[in-house]
């Protein structure tokens, strides 16, 4: 189902006091110096979506803020779309200076974050993703989490509730006491969302690597995908459900004693990793060039934008993409762009030299971006 945004407000937001953009359905190009304020856009429409958006911001960060003042102003953003050829307002921001908590609404009224979903699905790259294959394994856990999350919005709500669950344990076996009964229960709410976590990281991986296989002839690097994590592998074998459940309730029981010494949980979903393997060299992709390591990185999030955009039920995912020309040759340019239109997706590209886009000629509305403003500009 096609989600198309066709205009965005902003109020307040990082730099800008107040932007208008109108969109034509098309993707957008946004060009312009750095610091001139292109990825806050790209931000905003991140924050439309549950979560803390593209840089994992705390409320207080996001609202603009002069010199003199200590605490981010009270922000808003505010987004029309069309999906599924019905026209949908979405608001989101923070009432109040300081805020903790941001309110959403949908056609003027409260809703609730996970109502996002029904309507816009986010989905990014951003210039701290380049370093992905050379990070912690939590970088990658992150990453893929959001991947399956576009898809499987409970995701998010199965994530939260292990790593509650997991605090809430791991400070009884330190701090005590240390009461077996209520050791049990958390372990059972454990194993129940931590199974969901691990099956649905282990389908989503199997999927993204049959969408890669079956689109072989592309100018990107072909990937072979796997997990790493205990429970994610397990769960790939076939052993899900109540099965998986109880062997993650009983490693946890049995992991008590080294869980304490240790000061942290040795065993859970909460260590997955995945293993991302340049096919056609048989090498790690943290043993790849720059170039390879962005286009491997590319490539798994166009493999889960073309799964999602065959979806009926759920809006097709808006691509935002930082920075994403810049480690690309021209002909992987070239492919990105052809693959986004083939695709009937929206996506927001920056990048701070017009030529970058010049295969987009005619195909995307160009946005120049200077100072914190904003002015539609020639087709590149």
């Amino acid at each position: 189902m096609r989600s198309v945004l066709t205009r965005l407000s902003l109020t307040d937001f990082r730099s800008y006091d107040r932007a208008e953009l109108e969109l034509d359905g098309r993707s957008v190009v946004l060009t312009g110096p750095n610091g001139a304020g292109k990825t806050n856009i790209l931000e905003a429409v991140s924050l439309l979506s549950p979560g803390r958006g593209l840089r994992n911001a705390a409320l207080p960060e996001i609202g603009r803020r002069a010199p003199e003042e200590t605490t981010g102003r009270a922000w808003a953003v505010a987004a029309w779309l069309e999906v599924g050829g019905e026209a949908v307002r979405l608001g989101v921001g923070a009432e109040s200076p300081g805020a903790s908590r941001r309110t959403v609404r949908l056609e003027g009224e409260p809703a609730t974050p996970a109502r996002l979903t029904d309507h816009v699905r986010p989905a990014w790259l951003t210039p701290a993703q380049d370093r992905l294959f050379l990070e912690a394994a939590g970088e990658r856990r992150r990453f893929l989490d959001r991947l399956v999350f576009a898809a499987e919005p409970a995701h998010a709500g199965f994530a939260q509730a292990y790593e509650k669950a997991l605090r809430e344990r791991l400070r009884l076996l330190t701090d005590g006491p240390a009461d077996p009964v209520w050791l049990d229960a958390l372990e059972r709410r454990l194993a129940i969302s931590g199974a969901r976590l691990a099956e649905a990281r282990a389908l989503t991986l199997a999927a993204l690597q049959s969408e890669i296989d079956a689109r072989g002839d592309r100018p990107f690097p072909q990937a072979r995908i796997t997990p790493l994590g205990e429970w994610e592998l397990r769960a790939a074998g076939g052993e899900t459900g109540p099965v998986l459940e109880q062997a993650l309730a009983s490693a946890l029981a049995g992991s008590r004693g080294r869980d304490a010494a240790a000061g942290r949980s040795l065993t859970g979903p909460h260590r997955g990793d995945m293993s991302v393997i340049h096919a056609e060299r048989g090498r790690p992709a943290a043993e790849c060039s720059t170039g390879e390591q962005k286009a491997l990185v590319l490539n798994l999030v166009l493999a889960q934008a073309a799964r999602l955009s065959r979806a009926e039920s759920a809006p097709a995912p808006v691509l935002l993409l930082d920075e994403v020309a810049a480690h690309l040759d021209r002909r992987r340019r070239a492919a990105l762009f052809d693959e986004i239109e083939a695709l009937g997706l929206q996506a927001f590209l920056t990048g701070t030299d017009d030529p970058l886009f010049e295969d987009l000629a005619g195909r995307a509305l160009r946005i120049r971006v200077e100072g914190s403003r904003l002015a539609v500009a020639d087709t590149p």
